[in-house]
């Protein structure tokens, strides 16, 4: 596994995962700005707080050698988000939480982190999936991620704002940005832009998602954490509880 532990990278890590906090921003961002896109999402984050509740036993979450972990990869905590990039909760976490996360667990080798993508939003949530595939291959993953979760908290803000309808589907992710945050990072833009183009990781997009519909019992729903294999859900604390359990064992 590629470990990737630069130290300027302050804001990203973690748009952890969990129902209750889910749900808290489903109300305080999608009902209070009007977008109804995401009734379907809602029903399978009240779905799946009911299934999991009794269901605390550890998961096998697969991990492969292509996954970039970010922090220390002997850190004794393995944090497995799965997100979608369009997601406006996985957004909502990448700008409120998981700075915390980062600073109190990832920067002091507590944990480890993994983020795979859980392209289910549309074709743009693909096609950041697959651009960020092609951004691991030249060593850019996590900051190829966090600009991508950047600009879709912009779209978020637009949408609390009155100025869009909805975050999903409305054209920024597309491949001018894609190939623009390849120049910001300084990547070689000419192999991104074929690698990009041919869906390289197109499969990889297909696995992910069958994955992550089996341990969530066919409800999806984004972000969704394991913390050592257990899918947690509430606010930062109860992630913060989750972890420090594990440690003391």
């Amino acid at each position: 596994m590629e470990n990737d532990t630069q130290n300027n990278q302050k804001d990203w890590l973690l748009p952890a995962s969990i129902l209750t906090a889910a749900v808290i921003i489903a109300v305080s961002v999608i009902y209070s700005t009007g977008l109804k896109n995401y009734e379907g999402q809602k029903a399978n984050l009240s779905g799946s707080a009911k299934n999991s509740e009794g269901n605390r036993e550890a998961q096998k979450v697969s991990v492969s050698a292509s996954d970039v972990v970010l922090g220390n990869s002997d850190a004794p905590v393995t944090i497995i988000e799965f997100g979608d990039y369009q997601c406006p909760f996985c957004a909502k976490f990448f700008k409120e939480i998981q700075g915390k996360i980062t600073d109190n667990y990832i920067k002091t080798g507590k944990a480890k982190m993994i983020y795979k993508e859980l392209a289910f939003l549309g074709l743009e949530s693909e096609a950041a999936a697959l651009a960020a595939g092609c951004a691991r291959e030249q060593g850019k993953f996590w900051q190829f991620h966090d600009e991508i979760f950047k600009a879709e908290w912009g779209e978020v803000e637009k949408v609390m704002s009155g100025a869009l309808q909805s975050n999903e589907n409305n054209g920024n992710l597309n491949r001018n940005f894609f190939e623009k945050t390849a120049v910001d990072l300084k990547m070689d833009t000419a192999s991104f832009l074929q690698c990009f183009d041919s869906k390289k990781y197109k499969n990889e997009i297909t696995d992910n998602y069958n994955e992550a519909n089996k341990l969530m019992n066919g409800k999806i729903s984004t972000p969704t954490l394991f913390i050592n294999g257990q899918m947690i859900q509430g606010s930062y604390e109860n992630i913060a509880q989750a972890i420090d359990a594990f440690l003391k064992k």
